[in-house]
């Protein structure tokens, strides 16, 4: 599966030193994933993520002592993030280990940009602490929902629908949005194969995003694509959000605050929804026409 990773087309691919690996294979485990990271980075692989153990574990430390030792590590996914001193341990390790990788520092190159961290929201104790989690760690970028652990904390039973999550992933929407974090990133779904498999990762993908993620986490190279798909903004939304965009400027050199677009009526909210969308398009890699054709196409 690693070696597969290497030719996935992916915003970012996360190695998981958790619960994917055994007490005993946890020292090979680091070792191995810090020399892939050592290795040239994959073409289509934007972001290399490593998962590491949870700071309750007592596995952490050796964790980061392992994976920061290497320059081809972007980002670090802390679970079972329960506190802001969960994020403050991860931080004083970052900065120990490396301490040029820092946003505030300007004058880093494109082998040392700055370390992220994700973090994963999967207690009730967490959902209680989001602000202060949102406010932890300059090297937060966003939070990660983890359904499963969630469920076993609450005792809850996951149903297709997850209306059980409401709460918590409106919560952490929210948080995110209040801090100006820009990852907001749903939960695993766990169906990948055949017709049925699909069908339930798309009803997700379209739920996760109408409540305000940015991306969803997979788990099988079968849900890249559909879950890139998603959450990159259709034609249909670019050519509404550009037409948006040159009706607002039109509308300001007019001394216009509210306009109409296709028949309906576009004030500020709405002008804010177009830009989201076209920054949105923008960052996945669409071009969009000026003024005429306003047809979305991926370079």
């Amino acid at each position: 599966m690693i070696e597969k990773s290497r030719g996935l087309t992916v915003d970012c691919v996360a190695y998981d030193l958790e619960d994917s690996v055994v007490t005993d294979q946890k020292s090979e485990a680091r070792a191995n994933i810090r020399d892939l990271l050592n290795e040239s980075r994959p073409g289509g692989v934007q972001e290399r993520a490593v998962r590491i153990n949870s700071i309750g574990s007592g596995l952490a430390e050796d964790d980061l002592n392992e994976v920061l030792k290497t320059p081809g590590l972007d980002t670090l996914v802390v679970p079972k993030v329960n506190s802001s001193s969960d994020l403050a341990f991860v931080t004083d390790m970052i900065k120990h280990h490396q301490p040029l990788r820092h946003k505030f520092i300007s004058d880093v190159d494109a082998q040392s940009l700055p370390i992220q961290i994700l973090a994963l929201i999967e207690s009730a104790k967490a959902i209680s602490n989001l602000s202060s989690i949102c406010k932890a760690s300059p090297y937060l970028v966003g939070l990660i929902f983890g359904a499963d652990d969630f469920a076993l904390d609450l005792s809850m039973t996951r149903t297709p629908s997850l209306s059980q999550f409401l709460y918590a992933r409106s919560a952490i929407v929210t948080e995110c949005r209040a801090n100006q974090l820009p990852s907001v990133i749903d939960l695993v779904c766990t169906s990948y194969e055949g017709l049925e498999g699909l069908k339930s990762l798309r009803t997700e993908c379209s739920g996760g995003r109408d409540l305000g993620f940015n991306g969803k986490q997979c788990i099988h190279p079968n849900q890249v694509a559909i879950t890139q798909n998603a959450f990159t903004p259709s034609s249909k939304e670019i050519e509404w959000a550009a037409k948006v965009r040159i009706a607002a400027d039109e509308a300001g050199f007019e001394g216009r605050g509210a306009f109409t677009v296709e028949g309906k009526m576009i004030d500020a909210p709405l002008v804010g929804k177009a830009k989201s969308i076209l920054d949105r398009a923008q960052a996945c890699g669409i071009r969009y026409g000026a003024r005429s054709g306003l047809r979305g196409e991926r370079e």
